[in-house]
Parts: C-alpha cells; structure tokens; sequence
C-alpha cells in the first residue's frame, strides 16, 4: 500500500511539473503572433511578418493548432485520473471500498 501511495505521488509530482512547459512549447509550436504581438499571415507561401517563422504550422493548419493545443489539457486530465487510481486502489487495499 505504502509503495502504491509513494509511486503515485511521484507519478503525479512529475506529471504536475511538466504540464507547464509542455504547454509553453506547444504555444510556440501553435503560435499565430509573433513577438509583438502581430497576427502572422501567409502571403505566396512565406509569413510576410518578421518573427513569424515558427508559425508554420497555424499558417499551415489552424485546425491543427487548435487541436494541438488541446494537448495540455487532456495530460492534466491524464494526471488527474492517475491520482484518482492511485486514491482508489489505497483505499480498496485498506479495505475501505
């Protein structure tokens, strides 16, 4: 029971811990503005915008960056039902459920 709780823990220390930088890269990797700001556009296949180069892929897809950054969102859920188990199968070991 001990080590179920501690290799949750863990599990769920480090899923909290990179939620942030994945999201951080993945709204990089879906960005549709560059650093200032500025909405990029695509003009005879190039970003006309300075600073717009790594928006290929909102240029490209927007549908595809908008489902990417789902992407967080549904690891955050990933971790929530991870400790959802891990309470659950604490409990069930203790005899309580």
């Amino acid at each position: 029971m001990i080590s179920r709780l501690i290799g949750g823990f863990v599990s769920i220390l480090i899923g909290v811990s990179l939620i942030a930088p994945l999201s951080t890269e993945i709204g990089t990797a879906a960005s549709s503005t560059n650093a200032t700001g500025t909405t990029c556009t695509l003009t005879a296949g190039s970003p006309t915008q300075t600073g717009c180069a790594d928006a290929s892929l909102y240029l490209s897809s927007s549908w595809g960056a908008t489902v990417l950054k789902l992407v967080p969102g549904f690891f955050a859920l990933g971790i929530l039902g991870i400790g959802i188990a891990v309470t659950y199968g604490s409990l069930r070991d203790a005899g309580v459920v």
